[in-house]
């Protein structure tokens, strides 16, 4: 008989399974000293952002509301007049919304397709119940006695097209497109084409802020890189000063400065250099000035973490070797810091695309940027759909703007 002998396990195979062990322990107390930020981040952040995407395509006005209508609609031809069944089941779904409220947002949902619409269903809404119309043609008879309106193809397409709970239409207007009474895609009329030219305006605006920002930093960067370190710690202090006032405060100053009767232009004609106050309030002029000075940290930063790693041996170097100092600065200094001048740029544009206050207090009608409407729908017109399919907007302008800056610093590293 014989038996099988275990052999003991080697003194490396258990060091390994210990360094295993201790390697995993290291990591779960990593991720859990990570975990809470993760949490914050996905509460704060994620979930608001889903919940912005998700509202950009849901339309549950018209759907949770007439649910009777849209199955009727079904197989209309959506050109002429609805059957008498249509009619019958509008006036059971109206009957049986809970309160004025609900009608309320159907009514506004419809208007917004449909001039009128408002009215027509609030109109209606008051007088329901229809006392003795018990058959689908007597239905159609009293809606179409309390308002001609119904008889007009145009208010039954809006509630056939907006029958989906999911619809691409607020994405489709934020972008100047629309679709038809039989869901075909198209332009809207010219008449009615604005998002496309406001959301051109934002990127105009951003970029012309990001090259002034851009202007004013670079040599202020530059100075502070070169002088010794409590110095320039000392003036970084003050360029810091900004972040630690609110926004509002500093486009309130710059409403004083920028009038008529302010500093700047009390300035500019004591000193004779023009006749008359220049029109710096209410206008493009004000809103690039005000949005440069409230985002120029933003572009002071990444210059000078940058410019600090750059060694002034360089320039001496090139300016040995024969260079002018000019050429040696623009051929030897500058390239070594398109790191810091993309990073800046980029958190500039993308912080200027989503200003808000400073082109509503500073700007005419022709200067609001994208994130004015975001507001005006949210605000006063109470259409979350279309607001949130401006911010999806911004988002996407974001993040593309967000690839392209990684796949150009990719490229320069990759070429460095």
């Amino acid at each position: 008989m014989s038996a099988t002998l275990a052999l003991p396990a080697t003194p490396g195979a258990s060091l390994a399974r210990q360094l295993a062990r201790a390697n995993r322990r290291r990591k779960l107390g990593a991720f859990a000293l990570t975990l809470p930020l993760l949490v914050f981040l996905l509460l704060t952040f994620l979930v608001p952002i889903a919940a912005l995407l998700l509202r950009a395509v849901e339309n549950p006005e018209v759907a949770g509301a007439l649910p009777r209508t849209v199955a009727a609609l079904d197989e209309w031809d959506r050109q002429s007049e609805p059957g008498p069944g249509a009619f019958a089941a509008l006036a059971a779904d109206l009957a049986a919304l809970p309160d004025r409220a609900d009608a309320g947002a159907l009514a506004r949902r419809l208007n917004t397709e449909a001039a009128g619409a408002r009215s027509l269903v609030l109109s209606t809404y008051k007088a329901l119940p229809l006392d003795g119309a018990t058959t689908p043609e007597a239905v159609k008879a009293r809606l179409l006695e309390l308002d001609a309106r119904w008889s007009e193809p145009v208010y039954w397409q809006a509630i056939a097209k907006n029958g989906s709970r999911w619809t691409p239409d607020y994405l489709l207007a934020a972008v100047d497109l629309r679709r038809d009474a039989h869901g075909s895609i198209e332009r809207m009329p010219e008449e009615q084409r604005a998002f496309g030219r406001i959301l051109l305006r934002t990127f105009e605006i951003s970029a012309l802020v990001t090259v002034w920002a851009l202007l004013a930093a670079y040599p202020l960067a530059y100075w502070l890189a070169t002088l010794p370190p409590r110095r320039a710690n000392l003036l970084m202090i003050l360029v810091l000063v900004p972040f630690w006032t609110s926004v509002l405060v500093r486009v309130a100053a710059w409403i004083v400065l920028l009038q008529n009767e302010g500093l700047v232009n009390g300035a500019i004609t004591g000193l004779g250099l023009w006749s008359e106050p220049l029109p710096l309030l209410f206008n493009r002029t004000g809103v690039v000035i005000a949005m440069v000075h409230i985002l120029l940290p933003f572009m002071i930063l990444p210059l000078y973490s940058v410019m600090k790693s750059v060694p002034p041996t360089y320039l001496r170097a090139a300016v040995s070797l024969g260079s002018s100092p000019l050429a040696a600065f623009f051929r030897v200094y500058v390239p070594q810091t398109y790191p810091g001048i993309g990073a800046g740029a980029l958190l500039v544009f993308i912080l200027a695309i989503g200003y808000y206050v400073t082109p509503a207090l500073l700007g005419g009608a022709d200067d609001q940027m994208l994130s004015y409407y975001v507001a005006h729908y949210t605000n006063v017109d109470i259409n979350w759909g279309m607001a949130c399919a401006l911010g999806a907007l911004l988002l996407t302008a974001t993040l593309l703007l967000y690839g392209v800056y990684r796949q150009v610093v990719r490229s320069e590293l990759s070429l460095g």
